[in-house]
């Protein structure tokens, strides 16, 4: 039985009068809305071109992983020094092998909730609600995190401007609690508002964010250490020390390897391209294709970017700076530019993490849609509303939770616990992406055979075998580096909060995994099959 003939049976013993109910309109409502557009059974449209999607992954990837992480994982991993962009190298390699085991398994389940589908179809569906929860639990809390770093940014302009006033008040802890909540929920409403508006949002923003981030690149090589010095004598009246390089630091493995775990978050975001399947147009190229754009892209972008900043900035100044103070990367070439073009390139930066704020709510929003469509969350989060085609109460619910992340970094005074706990939990579901293309043709050989990109098994196998043991190694370094670092509270340590939280979604899953039964739904079928379109 193929897969979308086998969905026949499935939504007959799968799909109640509760479901109609939930997902927002009747059948007989959504076929009048499909006649007219280009709605599908579930609700959604397919709308979205590769434009959008190969953004939506960019967005994604870059904000604060580019402009803040690089220079703040001197704090975060002391003793790393110089040695910020082999550990880029190093965190890149996992990355790769993850999103060659999206594209494999894009390219046969294009769906909405892209991580979700790839684990419950082709691994185990408790496995893929773990993993995807894991992942859902974790780019909430970034969206938090984001949008909480986002004021450092303003500040900044306000200072290059020399609104000393307003700077200082945007460092005033309510002010910046009040304004990373509006600049989350403004971008839940674009994501309410459709697709369309979406894209016309975020492709121009992330263009310009280009455009205005290649200046740093340019600034970031033109100068020197010296340069930097002198710039800060001649401000500040402080001394700083240059000499310093990667020959007279030395090389330990232990900071190293946990450098390159925590690095590893800035490759993050392309899976975000994976759960906008229910929307992208002729989505088995378009998926693959998109994934592909986006670590290219941003990865090209990322070690230039990183590598201009430590070219003008002494490593030695940024490990100092950092153990006391948030940097940013805009922040310190600010030293080296005029004010206007220290503004330009602080306005790149907001405006990375700002693109971030759309797409990753895009991806959350989903995964909580396609987990409703299964039957293994509340049903009413799948409701789609009728003429703009957006899972509106999931996107609520996403954007409630990325609060929950800005109040959790204001409370903790520091936000690299969420970046701490996004990274566990991606390096979880992307081990899970991994293990999904091994098992994928055993659990389910008709969807196996509609894999298009690297469908023959010899080299499926061991890129996805690679992908295993570089992203384990990475999470097994990550867990020892986040419970060996003494805190002064359990819940400051990301790994107990990350645990406690997949402890709430297997209890979420089981019950209503019981429910399902309970209705006489044949759950074998439900998770051996695809969604409808």
């Amino acid at each position: 039985m193929r897969p979308r003939q086998a969905f026949a049976s499935r939504d007959a013993v799968g799909r109640t009068e509760e479901s109609d109910y939930v997902m927002g309109e009747s059948r007989k409502q959504r076929g009048e809305a499909s006649s007219t557009s280009s709605a599908g059974a579930t609700g959604l449209a397919r709308e979205m071109g590769l434009l959008g999607l190969a953004a939506t992954g960019i967005c994604s990837m870059m904000g604060a992983a580019i402009n803040v992480i690089p220079f703040m994982i001197q704090r975060s991993v002391p003793g790393i020094g110089p040695y910020v962009l082999p550990a880029y190298l190093l965190a890149a390699l996992p990355a790769v092998f993850a999103a060659l085991a999206y594209a494999i398994l894009a390219s046969a389940m294009p769906r909405a909730g892209g991580s979700y589908i790839y684990a419950s179809r082709g691994l185990n569906p408790y496995l893929g609600f773990v993993a995807s929860f894991s992942q859902w639990f974790g780019l909430s809390i970034a969206i938090g995190v984001v949008s909480y770093v986002l004021i450092p940014f303003l500040r900044d302009i306000a200072a290059a401007l020399g609104y000393d006033a307003l700077a200082a008040g945007l460092d005033t802890g309510i002010v910046r609690l009040l304004l990373a909540l509006g600049f989350l929920w403004t971008f839940v409403g674009v994501n309410m508002r459709g697709v369309k508006l979406y894209e016309r949002t975020l492709v121009p923003l992330m263009f310009l964010m280009f455009v205005l981030g290649a200046v740093v690149i340019v600034a970031g090589f033109t100068f020197n250490h010296g340069d930097f010095a002198a710039a800060v004598l001649e401000r500040e009246g402080r001394v700083i020390a240059t000499a310093a390089g990667v020959g007279e630091a030395p090389f330990r493995l232990a900071p190293y390897l946990a450098a390159a775990a925590l690095l590893f978050s800035s490759f993050i975001g392309f899976d975000s391209i994976a759960q906008a399947g229910g929307e992208a147009r002729n989505p088995n190229r378009s998926l693959p294709l998109a994934i592909g754009i986006a670590i290219i892209t941003v990865g090209t972008f990322y070690f230039l970017f990183t590598a201009a900043v430590y070219h003008a900035v002494p490593w030695t100044y940024i490990a100092e700076e950092a153990a006391t103070r948030d940097l940013t990367a805009p922040g310190m070439l600010g030293y080296l530019l005029p004010v206007g073009w220290t503004v330009a390139i602080v306005a790149g930066a907001a405006i990375a993490l700002i693109n971030d704020l759309p797409a990753m709510l895009l991806a959350v929003s989903r995964l909580m849609f396609a987990w409703a469509e299964d039957g293994i969350f509340p049903r009413r989060v799948a409701r789609v509303h009728p003429e703009r085609h957006t899972p509106d109460v999931a996107i609520m619910l996403s954007g409630a939770m990325a609060s929950v992340g800005i109040l959790g970094s204001h409370l903790a005074g520091d936000f690299f616990i969420g970046v701490d706990i996004l990274v566990t939990s991606m390096l979880v579901n992307f081990l899970f992406m991994c293990l999904s293309v091994l098992t994928l043709p055993r659990r389910n050989p008709e969807l196996a055979r509609e894999v298009r990109v690297l469908p023959q098994r010899w080299i499926q196998v061991p890129l996805a075998l690679m992908g295993v043991a570089s992203l384990g190694t990475f999470l097994a370094v990550h867990v020892w580096n986040d419970l060996s670092i003494p805190q002064a509270a359990w819940y400051l340590h990301s790994t107990p909060v990350w645990l406690a939280v997949m402890g709430v979604g297997s209890a979420i899953y089981f019950r209503e995994l019981g429910r399902l039964r309970r209705r006489g739904v044949d759950v074998a079928t439900l998770f051996a099959t695809l969604p409808p379109e």
